[in-house]
């Protein structure tokens, strides 16, 4: 039974990440079709943005005020992965909606930019970043020890998800977007301005993908090449729990983590690797469009 709840609660980690890691690319892919070879490479700015803060507090104040940097540097990484995005949009994307060939190509070259840029300031090697006291240790559950890094983790995803629900849902600013991605000729007709939009929308999705990039510098070392090692597993989330479909991205972030942990536990990593890719293809060739299908007059 112990082994049976450490599986389960592993599966439950492993998916947190991945949906941190997925929430800012179903925004920018889901939502707005643009494939951003280069969200991995935001990812990589919150966890340098991190690193920084990290480092200043350790220069700057005194040792006892050190745990506040981390919780300073999520929303950091938020505003700074956002301007990246909004920069990245304006000056790039904006010309190549409905070109997602050409928005492949155009946003893998910025993401080798952004990796060359982060070795010639922070350098080649790794780089580690320090976790806050209170999140040493974990949780005693019986004979389990639940480590508060991981819970804190699955404790910001959900986070992140209520905050992006709230926004789409519940306010005018998010009912603005959902029509502009639905139908974006009778939005312009109602007066929205899409471009706007655009940006917003991109600049959100961005944003999350530095707090995923925050969060990731609990689990280990940090380097240029980060983001390259999640963002297949940011795609494969968003297209199995349905491309537009926030839901699905969740369904589908603890869908791969449960069934990747009990791949691992029954086999290896390398074996249960290839399961999940195995698994994810003959689910695609039942239900092409994902685990949650967006559908509006405009696609009909």
């Amino acid at each position: 039974m112990s082994e049976l709840m450490l599986t389960l609660f592993n599966g439950a980690s492993l998916g947190s990440i991945l949906l941190l890691i997925a929430l800012g690319l179903a925004i920018t892919f889901g939502l707005m079709n643009v494939i951003n070879m280069a969200h991995g490479e935001l990812i990589m700015i919150g966890a340098y943005v991190t690193y920084v803060m990290q480092n200043l507090f350790i220069s700057y104040l005194p040792s006892q005020y050190f745990d506040f940097y981390f919780i300073l540097a999520i929303p950091v990484a938020l505003l700074v992965a956002a301007g990246f995005g909004m920069i990245m949009e304006f000056s790039l994307i904006r010309f190549l909606y409905k070109r997602p060939l050409d928005s492949l190509l155009a946003t893998w070259g910025v993401g080798l930019m952004l990796q060359q840029l982060a070795r010639s300031i922070f350098g080649a090697p790794n780089v580690g970043v320090k976790s806050p006291s209170f999140l040493n240790g974990g949780l005693e559950v019986g004979t389990l020890l639940l480590p508060y890094s991981r819970l804190f983790i699955l404790g910001l995803s959900i986070t992140c998800l209520i905050g992006i629900y709230y926004y789409f849902y519940r306010t005018a600013s998010g009912r603005r977007v959902r029509a502009v991605m639905q139908n974006r000729q009778m939005a312009e007709c109602l007066g929205v301005s899409t471009r706007k939009v655009d940006l917003l929308t991109f600049a959100i999705g961005s944003g999350f993908a530095g707090v995923a990039g925050c969060a990731i510098t609990l689990l280990g070392a940090i380097g240029p090449a980060l983001g390259t090692s999640y963002i297949i597993d940011a795609f494969m989330v968003v297209v199995v729990g349905g491309v537009g479909a926030l839901f699905g991205a969740v369904a589908g972030a603890f869908g791969i983590g449960f069934f990747n942990t009990a791949f691992e536990y029954l086999t290896n990593a390398s074996i249960g690797k290839v399961l999940i890719f195995l698994l994810i293809i003959a689910f695609l060739q039942w239900r092409p469009s994902g685990l949650v299908t967006s559908r509006s007059r405009s696609l009909d």
